[in-house]
């Protein structure tokens, strides 16, 4: 009797965590460039953050200028890129009207 339950909860376990319902709701398909926006509004935040904590004399003078070139560099490339698929985008729209 004892083997049997086992047997069963062993069972509903793995229904419950294995089984996948028909209709899964996955979210919105995000595109490269709204990724790229996401990334830039964290890397802009990061920013913000580094600067504030420097101020609040947390960060060494040496750590804050490598982490902010790193920062700022990584900015720049996604601004860069951003304005590529824009443009790309925009070229594209305008060839087909």
């Amino acid at each position: 009797m004892i083997i049997f339950f086992y047997i069963a909860a062993t069972v509903a376990a793995l229904v419950y965590v294995f089984y996948l319902p028909e209709n899964i709701f996955l979210g919105p398909e995000k595109t490269r460039a709204a990724y790229l926006r996401e990334r830039k509004d964290a890397v802009y935040e990061n920013l913000r953050d580094l600067n504030f904590e420097y101020k609040a004399g947390k960060v060494p003078d040496a750590d804050y200028h490598s982490l902010k070139s790193s920062l700022q560099d990584e900015a720049a490339t996604l601004l860069a890129e951003i304005a590529r698929l824009e443009s790309k985008t925009a070229s594209a729209q305008r060839r087909k009207g």
